[in-house]
């Protein structure tokens, strides 16, 4: 098997795991920082692998549509709905949390406090640079 078999078998394999895993995040109400993460990753994973294959002079025209098509769902699932549900989350899971710490800041606390407020910020601190994550790809699609 030669390299654009095998280039184009990871593609496809690459390609319906992340129709499987959008599909699947479409139907949750809200996702975890590892699900979001996973989404992004995997997209790049295909978008990369779209980009390779698009370079070989010598794909079949059935790998052409497959390229095109992954593009496509990509565009149209997550572009537009996915990608704009995960920042709205996050961006609300930040106020959210930002608001408990600040509410509960009082001159006085127990350990408890204290610690329950120190996983607080570790929430925070994942949740923003998983935003921030997200975001440099929100400014990939602001150059296409």
């Amino acid at each position: 098997m030669d390299s654009i078999d095998e280039s184009s078998n990871l593609f496809n394999i690459e390609s319906e795991k992340l129709e499987s895993i959008i599909n699947s995040a479409l139907a949750k109400p809200e996702l975890s920082i590892s699900e979001i993460i996973q989404i992004y990753y995997q997209i790049m994973n295909v978008t990369s692998l779209a980009a390779l294959l698009k370079k070989q002079l010598s794909i079949s025209d059935t790998m052409t549509g497959k390229i095109n098509d992954s593009l496509k769902f990509i565009s149209e699932k997550f572009d537009s709905h996915l990608h704009h549900s995960i920042m709205k989350q996050l961006t609300n899971s930040i106020s959210n949390t930002t608001k408990n710490l600040t509410f509960g800041n009082t001159l006085e606390k127990s350990k408890e406090d204290v610690e329950s407020e120190a996983k607080l910020y570790e929430q925070l601190r994942q949740i923003m640079s998983t935003k921030e994550f997200v975001e440099q790809y929100d400014k990939g699609l602001s150059n296409d």
